[in-house]
Order: structure tokens, then C-alpha cells, then sequence
């Protein structure tokens, strides 16, 4: 804007119109300034489009136009003003072309001279723009204007636009305290008290805001307590300070003086928008943070708020805040975040204060956690081949760089590749050997990628880095080539001992399985070596030996080569004995199935004959005419063998065939297939050469028995197999030598049960056929794999089979030639049993006919009572499982229990070795997958077939029983009731006091056992309280009896004899009487308890060998003397140190592999390990140790040698020594001599009992014979509780020497003799001790009892 100097006035209006015009209207040549003086000419603004074209088509479109009019004369402003008010709007255009509109034409500036400056002032409603205000003076105005209403007037002349702007209304948030009461009618808007409030406050407050320039409306919003504070707002344009207060100050001459309105209480609060930033408006963790408040009021009273409560916010290490006022029209405050966390995150309040004015503004900000994206950790193998560790980051951040840095063992650096575009960060690792050798495999490094942001947000991720050598695995080096039948073996070297599997693969990727191979660590390395007893062809092929870390894999190969050559087993010899005539001749025969390229020949002692080849079909037999006449004598017993020699030179010997070179003259048989014989004759012959019918396209299997009667060849056995029973048993033989057993033993299984009802009638027909299908069952149950529910259904539908009744006649046929094959099928349910693993851990339930099974998992958490029931109604059989929840807790989490039923075993299980017992109701046989702490308690129920059948018994079939040929045995179990058929039944383990050495246990519920426990009990709790007693005795005399050093070594080993034999009693008695009672110990119990009576009475027999070998020292070495110290040294040694080893080192030895106790009882095992001897040697060692020293001692006191002259008071202590041990040694060695007898199984029953009675009255025989007969224990109670205890000091001081003795002996002899065994021919009440120390020295040789 540009204006002549002579010009005195100048205003700008502004112009709004709409048009519809295309996109390039061009309204120019509408605005012509307008001159209104010839010589001057206006100022011109270009057009400014209000709304800008949006389509190409026709629209009606809104312009704003500025225009400029200058006056010479002030006056000319009224009459525009007046004629722009009169005009009409809108006003309509008259161009035919376009469209056009006048909306609107208002003043905005006017600019008029002060003194030499010119002012522009803006109308009413309208106010300079900010930057106007920023770039030019302000005029000199009353007050200053509020924050949203920008300058109204400034100095000079603007060069171009914009000119006053519009200005849009201002919302006062206002209120103000009345000094009077608050009801709580002022709270409900619809009650009288409010809408009277209401409607007086707003007409005083009309009138006094009235005054405001662009005042519109003034509304109460509402009523609050604190006297009574009224909120209300006004709505204008325009509010400076002063005219506010004076718009106050009218407000309260108008308003009602009951009102009592307190005029200092004004405060507002403008509804302006503070202008509020945030840098940077995403903000993430760890950034720093500016806050920042503006407003256009020059103050600098601004403060700074937190959350809900609004905290106030003060400058300190994290928070900084500047605040500062720009060109005198800004307030700009400034609040600085440092390092901000997610617990920084809310609304933050900044807020400024003029006079009653309040300025808020309110932000809330939200902190972003950085995620950095990586995989934690990783296995690197050092083979130089490059690793890229990656990171990347999910939030969308400005990063300015990325750090890695390493920590660990080792340094192994990389090179960081960063792609800011991708948002990830890569970290290329190439270790080699050297920088990861074989020693340090297995060490992990931690890789830490760490992102920071040009604001200082920081974000990291560990990765943990493990590095694995690479081993070097060297395996066998020399070739393996062996013929089938022979054993090898492969040995596979890693020099890494950091792995997580060895495994061995065949060629074709099958595991072998863990059975053929054996691995172990080191700390340098690592080996496993593959070792294979029989091959076959098989195991012909290559093997890897592998070592996996993670998922690294280390590989060595080695290919073994197995010629062909038939095992011994497979070879068929026929004849397999017979009788030849001295002048005739046998044909020989040895046959296989297969075709190969063998040398065959026949050997008979140091001859060979050829062998001529015969195929038929897939059997090839080799054969040879033997001539008699070529044996040298006759008759004669030959054996003659086939040897198959292969390619290899590899060789087999067939089994034998025994001819029998006979003179004939009593041949009475002759059969061109059996041979001949004389009467009675037995011969055995393979059922393959046999008369037995059989099919041509594979053998049948089995030995058939004949004998000679009269002329003829009598069938007397038949054990032949049927062809396809045959050829099951040959592949299931096959399989359990292959590599891969496990792999096939599932397809096997089903084929078998198929099989079994095409077969049935084979098994119902012969015995032959029902023992190999045993012998199957037996076979694959001994192959070490888990097996599923699917497999355990084709191994009970086999069973079920053979227990069926049409075949028990069968059984019986069978059971009358093998004793145990029912023993062997019941062992085979047992292990397949063991090794079932259900899938998902689901308890399974298979039913058949003759057999039913029911198993459960045990879980994790909340174990519960296993119980299970059983019933057979073809049978009308039932029973029932119940194993208690505190016994199902102590095993092992996802160990299996299981039951197998069978109706049918009953009848057919052996009976035992009296002939006697059988079982008359279900067979239940129970187990668990993992090992369990012994004892555990089972209970069952039985319905019983027989109630009136005599004395019921439960039992277990003993698979150890009678040489391991098996038998019901009634051991650990007992009947807890009958109730009619219901017989229930609780198996346990029983003891008694003769379990001490024995290793077999009485039967439970026996007379021996009821026997043995009444004199166990009675007998230690006598024990026990003579112990106790001899304790109390020896310390009411212990200073009385211990006056010299014999005497006191004496005397220490009864005391630790008394204690040790205390404690051990105690602890057999308590684990006795809890067992009995069915409350099992568990196994950490059950070892404890064993150690401590196996450690203690150890301690009994070394303390008496201690006393026994210083009863020796004394009585040999008589000069030499040892300190008490030593003695006591060597004493405790003895006594305890020597127990402790024995003790600690069977339990070391033997409890790795859980043989430490019996799996019935708490004591050292006998039938693993033979641990109990551990006890048993050292006892009868000692005892006899103990017997020899007796032996010398009484030799010694009969024949003193010269120059031997003890004092008459250490005679009596070699009288006292020889007492005890001539009287505690014999009965120790008895007892513990019985004890050993016991450890024999079948030991007769006068062993036991002689043995738990002598033991348990041991603590009585102390007190009696090591004590209480003791000369001066007695003359010391004596003195301690005689009432004549004058009469006796009075002996004391008057008898210096032997009193007379009560019963004279006339020999010597038989003086000493019954002094020896307590018929003292003398007493003497007191022995004054000798002061001298060579007194002392000499006599302590022999009081070692006193």
C-alpha cells in the first residue's frame, strides 16, 4: 500500500462476491480504483480468491477482494460508511457472459495522520495480523490486548497486504465467589433457587459486559460450593484487561447486594488455543523431549503440570524449563524431557496467568518402547563360512547409527553391515578353528546390537552366540570284512566332548538302536563304539558315526562288508543221532536255506569227506555217504560236523551228528528215515527229515522223538513247529540281531497277530507250535524299545490266543516237557509291560477274552489313587487294583503303571515247590515303567472260586524261585480280610530279626515268622533297656573303676560296645515295627536306615576286637607302655573309623545302581550284589580274631613265663580280662556263627531260631558278663549303696593284701580256672592304688577289665 504525501485519509474494504467461471477467470478487469480527485489515482490489490476452483465445470465459487480508496479529506469516511450500511446484499451482476454475486462490503483499516505518523487501525470485529504486529510498531493503546486478538492499530504504512483481518468471538470461561451460604437446590437445575440465581446473575452480567466491544451473550453455566462459586462464560470479540475490569466492576453495581458477590474473585480464562507443540511428535524411549507453550501475552508467568493431580514440574537432572517472552508480544515456554520412559507418558499442562486471565493448554504424549527384533540366540560353527546375526527394529525411528559390540571367552569380531532403509542390521561372523578350537567348543559369546536416534533414543538386543568346533572324528581305520556269525566292531573318536546326541545311522538313514552301541565323554573328546556280537547280512553296508550339537552335525563313515555264511542255528543236520551197523553205511545231510557259493565239507576227527550239492526249491542240502568200514574199530561213538566255508575263507561248524558204529546183533528197528535200533532205543530226529507232513515251499521246525518198540519206531514226542509258525519264529530270531529292530519290530507285531488266527489250530494241535510261539513272545519282548498302545494291542491279541481254553489241554501236554514256559510267557508280559508309553500320556484299556489290560500316566501335578477293575464274565472272574495316592506320589512324573488280567493263567502257571499251592482265582500281574522305592504297597481284591477249598493265601508268582525256575511264593503279602468270595489282599514287605544276615525271608504269617518276631521284640526291648543299664552302671562307678590305665581303656570299650549296640537295636526295632505295620519307608529312608545298623553294628564286633587286641598287648608286650592318649587314638580308629570306611564304601559302591538294600526290606542286599558279606566278613573275622586272643590269654595265665610277677590288684584285672572275653567273645562268635549259617538258602529252622535268640538278648549278655560280674563294679556299688559303709572303710584301711579265701582250691590250676569264668575263689573289697609310677607302669598290663 503506497499513498501521496498529501493525502489525509485512506480506509480499505473488503469485497465478497461469487461467480461461476471456468478454471482461468480473470476478474482484473472488475476492479478499477476509484479516483476521486483528478490528479490522483488509487493504490490497487490484486484480486484473492476466498475458495479455490475445484472442478473445470461452471460452479459458484466465493473471491474476497481488498480495495483501497485514499481521501484528502477525514470527512469523506462517514458518508462511505453510510452508504455501504444502506446497501442491500446480495446484489445482483448484470454480465450476461458470468455470474456474479456482491455478498458483502464491509470497512476493515482506516489510516489516519498523528502528529508525523501515520496509524492504522482496524474496525471493530476485525485486527492486524500476527505478523503485521511482529514487523511494524504498535500504537500507544489503552491495555493490551488478549491472546487471539492480534494488534488493532499500528504505525506506518504496510507496503502490501494483508490488511485487518476478521477476528473470530472469544469465549470467557469466567467465574466468581458470592459470600453466602450454598445450598444444595443450587446443584439441580430445574429448581426454583437455580432459575432464580440464574436469571439475576445473567441480567447483571449482561449489563456489565455489555460494555465490551463485540459482547454478544453471557450464560451461568453452573453453581459449586466454596461459599458459592459461580461459573459462567461471554461470548465477544474484543476483552482487554482494563475493560474487563471495569465490565466487573459494573457487573456488581448491578447485581442485587444479597448476592454479596466478592469483586475481588473475578478470574477468567480465555478460550483461545495456546499454541502447544511437541518435538518429536512420535516419541520413543530413551528420547529427549521438547515441550513447547506459546501464546501471544507478554508474560512470563507460565508454570508447568503433570497427570490427573497436576504435579508441578521443577527444573532437576531430567526436566529443564525456560520460559522467555519475544518481541514483547510472545510468551514462549519450553519444557525439556531428557532420557523419557514409558512412565512419563500422560498429560502434560502448561499454564500461563495475567491478572484474573488464565491461559491452559493440555497435551498428552504417548512414549513408544523401542522393539528391537532379533533371534536371541544361535549355534555358530567355526568352519569359516560367513554368519550374519541380524537385528531389526519394528517402530518406525529416525536412526542416525547402530553399534555392535561383543563380550565372552572368546573374541571372535565381525563386520556390521546397517541398511537404515530395510530397518535392520546385519553383523557377518566368519570364525574359523583357530579362533574357536576344540577346547573352548560350546563357549558363548553375547552379540549386543544397539540402535540410537538423533533425538538419543536407544534401543539393544542380546544374541547369544554359542560357537561349536568342528570335531575332527576319526573312526576305524582298517577295513571291516567279516562273515556272518563273527562279531566286529567300530570305533568312532571325537575330540569334542561338547555335544547333545551321538547316534550311529545306517546307510539308508535308520538310527541304530542305543543296544549295539556304547558312548562316552571325556574331557578332551568324546568316543562311541559300535559293537556288534553276531552279524548278519544286515549289518552288510556303511555306517555313520555321528555327533550332533544343535544343529550341527559332525560325520565319519565306515562301510563294513558281511559275507555270507550260514549261522550254526540255522543249519539242519539230519541225522541228528543215530545207530550205524559196522558194515553198512549213513547217509548224511546238512541243509540251509539259501543259494550261495559255499565249500562244504564232512568232518569226522582228523577226516574230511567232499560234500555233494543238492537244490531243491529254496533249501540246499549238502550231502555225503558215510561207509562204517572206514572207521578203524568198531563199535565206536563218532560225531561228524559239516563246515561251510565262504569267499572269505570265512568258516561255520554245523551242530553234531552223533553216529553210533554197532555190531547189529540186537537191531530190531529199521526205518530207511529213522535208521535202525535195538529195543528201546530213543532217537531224535529234526521234523524237517521227518515222516511229518509238511509243505514243499518253506520247513517246518521243531525235533520229533522216537523209540524203538519192539520192531517199530514208536512216536514218543513231538515238538515239531508248523511251516508258517516256523518261519514267524526264524524272522523274529532274524530280528532281534538287525540294526534296525526297533523300526521293524511294530510291522512285526501286527504281522504276528495276524497270523494267530490263521494258525490257531497249529497251536491247539501241537506243543511245538504253543513253545515257539512263547519263545516269540519271549524274544521280541527283550528288544529295548518304548512300545505304543498300538503294539501292545497286536502283543495281547497274540496272548490271548494261546490262553485260550480249547488250548490249555495243550498247556498241560507242554508244561508235562518244560516246567517254565508259563513262568517265560508271564516274564514276557512283565517287559512289554514295563516299556509301554501311551501316546498323549492317556490312560489305555484293552479287553479280550482271555486277558485284559489298564494303565495310567502319572502326571506332573495332582497325582491320584490308581485303581482298576477287572471282570471276565466268560469266567465269572473279577478284581481289583488299588495302589494308594500317597504311594502313586513318590513315583516319577509320565512313569506308567500297569495291570494285565488273565482268567485262564491260573490253571496253567507251575505249581511251587511243594506241590500244593495254587492260585484259584485271576492272575494280576502290575508294574512301573521307572524304578520304584522299595517297599511298595499294593492292594488287591480276588474273587474266589473256591471259598471252602482250605487255608486262602495270597501270593506272587517268584520268578527267583527254586533255581530261578519260578513258583508262587507268599513272601511280602498277607490276606487283610475275606468277606465271603471277596478275598482282599495287601502286598508288602515282612521282616524279622533274622533278615539281619539271611537273605531269604520266612513266609509271612508262618509259625517261624510269628516265632521269630515274638523273640525278636521281647528279646530287644530286654536288650535295649540292659544296654541302657549298663550305660547308667558305668558312669554311677566310672571313677571308682578306672583308676589306672588298663582299667580305663576297660572300661571305654564296654561303654562304646553298650552305645553302639543302643543305637543299632534301636534303629533295626523302629524300621521293623513300621514295616510289619505296612507303612513303607521310602527309599531315602530305607538307605539311611541300613547305613546306620550296618555302620553300627560294625562298631560292636571293632570295638571288641579293639578290647580283645588290647587285652593281647598287655599280657605280650608287658615293658612297653603306651601313652592313654595313643590308646584312645588307636581305640576310636578302630571302633569307628574302620565301620565308617566298610559302611561308606558299600554304599558308594552299590547305591548308583540302587542294589544297596533288598527290594523287600531295609538291609544290605544279597541277591544283586552280595552287598550283605560287607557285614558278614568283618564280623566272623573278628570273632575269630577275638577267639584266638582268648585262646593266648588263658595259655598265658596258666603258664606264666619266668619273670612274670604281677601285682596281686593287676591279677585280678588278668583274671577280670580273661572273664569277659572267655564269656562275650564265645557268645558274639555263636550268635554271628548261627547268623552266617542262615545266609545259605534252605537253612534248617533251628538256625534261625538259635540265631534271633542269641542276637536279640546280646545287650542282657553285656550288662550280666561285662559289667555287672565285674569284681570292682560290684565293690563299687557295694560302696556306693551299702548302708555298712563304715565296716567297709574300715576293710579298707585293715586289708592291704589277698583276703582269705571264701572257697579254697587246693590246684592252682583250677583256681585260676574258675576265677577265668567268675568263681573267684576271693574278694576283696578294696585294692588301695600304688602311687609310684613304676607301680603304675607294671600293673596296667593287667586290668584292662577292671
Amino acid at each position: 500500500m503506497t499513498f501521496p504525501r498529501r493525502t489525509t485519509l485512506c480506509f480499505v474494504f473488503i469485497v465478497i462476491y461469487s461467480s461461476k467461471a471456468t478454471l482461468n477467470l480473470n476478474l482484473e478487469s472488475l476492479v478499477h480504483p476509484l479516483i476521486l480527485h483528478d490528479h490522483e489515482l488509487a493504490d490497487k490489490e490484486p484480486l484473492r480468491q476466498k475458495r479455490a476452483v475445484a472442478t473445470r465445470s461452471p460452479a459458484a465459487e466465493e473471491y474476497t477482494v481488498d480495495i483501497e480508496i485514499s481521501f484528502e479529506n477525514t470527512s469523506f469516511l462517514e458518508p462511505v460508511r453510510a452508504y455501504l450500511s444502506s446497501l442491500s446484499f446480495p446484489i445482483q451482476g448484470n454480465n450476461t457472459d458470468q455470474v456474479r454475486n456482491i455478498l458483502s462490503m464491509e470497512v476493515t483499516t482506516v489510516c489516519r495522520p498523528a502528529g508525523n505518523e501515520i496509524w492504522c487501525s482496524c474496525e471493530t470485529g476485525y485486527g492486524w495480523p500476527r505478523e503485521k504486529c511482529l514487523r511494524n510498531l504498535t500504537c500507544q493503546e489503552n491495555g493490551s490486548f488478549l491472546s487471539g486478538h492480534h494488534c488493532s492499530c499500528i504505525k506506518g504504512l504496510p507496503s502490501n497486504g494483508p490488511f485487518c483481518q476478521l477476528q473470530g468471538d472469544l469465549i470467557l470461561r469466567m467465574s466468581v465467589r458470592l459470600n453466602v451460604g450454598f445450598q444444595e437446590d443450587l446443584r439441580n437445575t430445574s429448581s426454583a433457587l437455580y432459575r432464580s440465581y440464574k436469571t439475576d446473575l445473567e441480567t447483571a452480567f449482561r449489563k456489565g459486559y455489555g460494555i465490551l466491544p463485540g459482547f454478544k451473550q453471557v450464560t451461568v453455566t453452573g453453581f459449586r460450593p466454596g461459599s458459592v462459586i459461580v461459573t459462567y462464560e461471554v461470548r465477544t470479540t474484543t476483552a482487554s484487561p482494563a475493560l474487563m475490569q471495569k465490565a466487573n466492576e459494573q457487573v456488581g453495581q448491578n447485581l442485587n447486594q444479597t448476592y454479596k458477590i466478592d469483586n475481588n474473585s473475578f478470574q477468567a480464562v480465555t478460550s483461545n488455543e495456546t499454541k502447544f507443540s511437541v518435538i518429536p511428535e512420535i516419541i520413543f524411549e530413551g528420547d529427549t523431549v521438547s515441550l513447547v507453550c506459546e501464546n501471544e501475552v507478554m508474560s512470563s508467568n507460565v508454570s508447568w503440570h503433570y497427570g490427573e493431580g497436576h504435579i508441578d514440574i521443577q527444573n532437576g537432572s531430567r526436566f529443564s524449563i525456560y520460559t522467555t517472552v519475544l518481541d514483547n508480544m510472545t510468551s514462549v515456554s519450553n519444557l525439556t524431557i531428557y532420557n523419557i520412559t514409558q512412565s512419563d507418558a500422560g498429560e502434560y499442562v502448561c499454564k500461563l496467568i495475567v491478572d484474573i486471565f488464565e491461559y491452559e493448554a493440555k497435551k498428552k504424549i504417548n512414549v513408544t518402547p523401542i522393539r528391537i527384533l532379533a533371534n536371541e540366540e544361535m549355534k555358530v560353527i567355526c568352519d569359516n563360512n560367513p554368519v550374519s546375526l541380524n537385528c531389526c527394529y519394528e517402530n518406525n525411528v529416525n536412526w542416525s547409527k547402530v553399534e555392535w559390540r561383543q563380550e565372552g571367552k572368546i573374541s571372535i569380531p565381525g563386520n556390521a553391515e546397517t541398511d537404515i532403509d530395510s530397518s535392520c542390521s546385519n553383523y557377518i561372523l566368519k570364525a574359523d578353528g583357530t579362533q574357536c578350537p576344540s577346547g573352548s567348543s560350546g563357549t558363548t559369546v553375547v552379540y549386543t546390537c544397539e540402535f540410537i536416534s538423533i533425538r538419543g533414543a536407544r534401543g539393544s538386543k542380546n544374541i547369544e552366540v554359542t560357537f561349536i568346533s568342528v570335531a575332527n572324528i576319526t573312526i576305524t581305520p582298517d577295513p571291516i570284512s567279516v562273515s556272518e556269525g563273527q562279531n566286529f566292531s567300530i570305533k568312532c573318536i571325537s575330540d569334542v566332548s561338547n555335544y547333545d546326541e551321538m547316534y550311529w545311522n545306517t546307510s539308508a538313514g535308520i538310527k541304530i538302536y542305543q543296544r549295539f552301541y556304547t558312548t562316552r565323554r571325556y574331557a578332551d573328546g568324546a568316543e562311541s563304539v559300535l559293537a556288534v556280537k553276531t552279524s548278519t547280512r544286515e549289518w552288510n553296508g556303511t555306517y555313520y558315526c555321528i555327533f550332533r550339537y544343535k544343529n550341527s552335525y559332525s560325520v565319519a563313515t565306515k562301510h563294513v562288508t558281511v559275507h555270507p555264511l550260514p549261522l550254526m542255528p540255522n543249519i539242519m543236520v539230519d541225522p541228528l543221532e543215530t545207530s550205524v551197523w559196522c558194515g553198512g553205511s549213513q547217509g548224511l545231510k546238512c541243509c540251509i536255506q539259501e543259494d550261495e557259493d559255499y565249500k562244504v565239507i564232512f568232518q569226522m576227527e582228523s577226516l574230511s569227506f567232499p560234500a555233494a550239492k543238492e537244490v531243491n526249491g529254496k533249501q540246499v542240502c549238502y550231502k555225503y555217504n558215510f561207509m562204517a568200514n572206514s572207521v578203524s574199530w568198531c563199535p565206536k561213538t563218532v560225531a561228524v560236523f559239516c563246515r561251510f566255508t565262504n569267499a572269505a575263507n570265512g568258516s561255520v561248524q554245523s551242530p553234531p551228528m552223533k553216529l553210533n558204529l554197532v555190531s547189529g546183533e540186537n537191531i530190531t528197528c529199521h526205518d530207511p528215515v529213522i535208521g535202525i535200533g535195538e529195543p528201546g532205543k530213543v532217537v531224535k530226529k529234526l521234523c524237517q527229515f521227518s515222516r511229518v507232513s509238511r509243505s514243499p515251499g518253506s520247513p517246518v521246525g521243531g525235533i520229533i522223538t522216537y523209540k524203538c518198540v519192539g520192531s517199530q519206531w514208536k512216536v514218543m514226542k513231538n515238538d515239531c513247529i508248523s511251516a508258517p509258525i516256523n518261519s514267524l519264529l526264524w524272522l523274529a530270531k532274524n530280528l532281534v540281531k538287525s540294526p534296525s529292530q526297533d523300526a521293524k519290530l511294530p510291522t512285526y507285531l501286527k504281522t504276528l497277530s495276524t497270523s494267530m488266527g490263521k494258525v490257531e489250530h497249529d497251536i491247539s494241535s501241537s506243543p511245538g507250535n504253543l513253545q515257539a510261539v512263547i519263545n516269540i513272545l519271549d524274544l521280541l519282548s527283550t528288544v529295548p524299545i518304548q512300545v505304543n498302545s498300538e503294539m501292545m494291542m497286536h502283543v495281547l491279541s497274540t496272548i490271548n490266543i494261546i490262553l485260550d481254553k480249547p488250548i490249555l489241554k495243550i498247556w498241560k501236554v507242554l508244561q508235562q516237557q518244560w516246567t517254565n514256559q508259563s513262568s517265560q510267557l508271564l516274564h514276557s508280559v512283565e517287559r512289554f509291560s514295563r516299556a509301554l508309553r501311551t501316546e498323549d500320556s492317556t490312560n489305555l484299556f484293552i479287553s479280550q477274552t482271555n486277558v485284559q489290560m489298564r494303565s495310567m500316566v502319572i502326571k506332573s501335578s495332582h497325582p491320584k489313587t490308581y485303581q482298576q477293575r477287572f471282570v471276565f464274565l466268560d469266567s465269572d472272574l473279577w478284581g481289583n487294583v488299588v495302589i494308594d495316592e500317597c504311594q502313586v506320589e513318590n513315583l516319577q512324573p509320565g512313569s506308567s503303571i500297569v495291570t494285565v488280567a488273565f482268567p485262564t493263567l491260573q490253571t496253567i502257571l507251575a505249581q511251587d515247590i511243594q506241590q500244593k499251592n495254587f492260585a484259584n482265582s485271576l492272575v494280576m500281574t502290575t508294574t512301573v515303567s521307572h524304578n520304584i522305592a522299595m517297599p511298595f504297597r499294593i492292594s488287591m481284591t480276588f474273587k474266589n472260586n473256591n471259598p471252602s477249598g482250605g487255608k486262602l493265601q495270597c501270593v506272587f508268582w517268584n520268578f527267583s524261585l527254586t533255581n530261578h525256575t519260578s513258583g508262587w511264593d507268599s513272601s511280602g503279602c498277607h490276606v487283610k480280610e475275606v468277606i465271603g468270595d471277596s478275598v482282599s489282599c495287601t502286598c508288602d514287605h515282612l521282616t524279622s530279626f533274622s533278615i539281619l544276615m539271611s537273605p531269604d525271608s520266612p513266609d509271612p504269617g508262618s509259625l517261624l515268622e510269628i516265632l521269630l518276631d515274638i523273640i525278636s521284640y521281647i528279646g530287644l526291648g530286654f536288650s535295649i533297656l540292659s544296654l541302657a543299664a549298663t550305660l547308667v552302671v558305668e558312669a554311677v562307678v566310672w571313677k571308682s573303676v578306672t583308676k589306672n590305665r588298663t582299667s580305663y581303656m576297660r572300661h571305654t570299650c564296654i561303654v562304646n560296645i553298650a552305645s553302639s549296640l543302643l543305637v543299632a537295636d534301636t534303629w533295626f526295632i523302629v524300621v521293623a515295627a513300621i514295616q510289619d505295620h505296612q507303612y513303607p519307608l521310602n527309599k531315602t529312608a530305607c538307605v539311611a536306615a541300613t547305613f546306620f545298623i550296618h555302620f553300627f553294628y560294625l562298631s560292636v564286633f571293632f570295638w571288641m576286637l579293639t578290647l580283645g587286641l588290647m587285652l593281647f598287648y598287655r599280657l605280650v608286650f608287658i615293658l612297653h607302655d603306651t601313652s592313654k592318649s595313643i590308646q584312645k587314638a588307636i581305640a576310636f580308629s578302630l571302633g569307628y573309623g574302620c565301620p565308617l570306611v566298610i559302611s561308606v564304601i558299600t554304599v558308594g559302591a552299590t547305591q548308583p545302581q540302587e542294589v544297596y538294600t533288598r527290594k523287600d526290606a531295609c538291609w544290605l542286599n544279597w541277591e544283586d550284589t552280595k552287598a550283605l558279606l560287607a557285614f558278614v566278613i568283618p564280623a566272623l573275622m573278628i570273632v575269630a580274631v577275638n577267639v584266638t586272643i582268648t585262646v593266648v590269654v588263658v595259655t598265658k595265665i596258666l603258664r606264666p613265663s619266668i619273670g612274670d610277677k604281677p601285682s596281686k590288684h593287676e591279677k585280678s584285672s588278668l583274671f577280670q580280662i580273661s572273664k569277659s572275653i572267655g564269656v562275650l567273645t564265645p557268645l558274639l562268635g555263636l550268635t554271628w556263627g548261627f547268623g552266617f549259617a542262615t545266609v545259605f538258602q534252605k537253612t534248617n529252622i533251628v538256625f534261625h531260631i538259635i540265631f534271633t535268640l542269641l542276637n536279640a538278648f546280646q545287650g542282657l549278655f553285656i550288662l550280666l558278663f561285662g559289667c555287672l560280674w565285674d569284681r570292682k563294679v560290684q565293690e563299687a556299688l557295694l560302696n556306693k549303696f551299702s548302708l555298712s559303709r563304715l565296716s567297709s572303710q574300715h576293710s579298707k584301711s585293715t586289708s592291704l593284701g589277698s583276703t582269705t579265701p571264701v572257697f579254697s582250691m587246693s590246684s592252682p590250676i583250677s583256681r585260676r580256672f574258675n576265677n577265668l569264668f567268675g568263681k573267684t575263689g576271693t574278694y576283696n573289697v578294696s585294692t588301695p592304688e600304688t602311687t609310684s609310677s613304676s607301680v603304675e607302669n607294671s600293673s596296667s598290663a593287667y586290668s584292662l577289665l577292671n
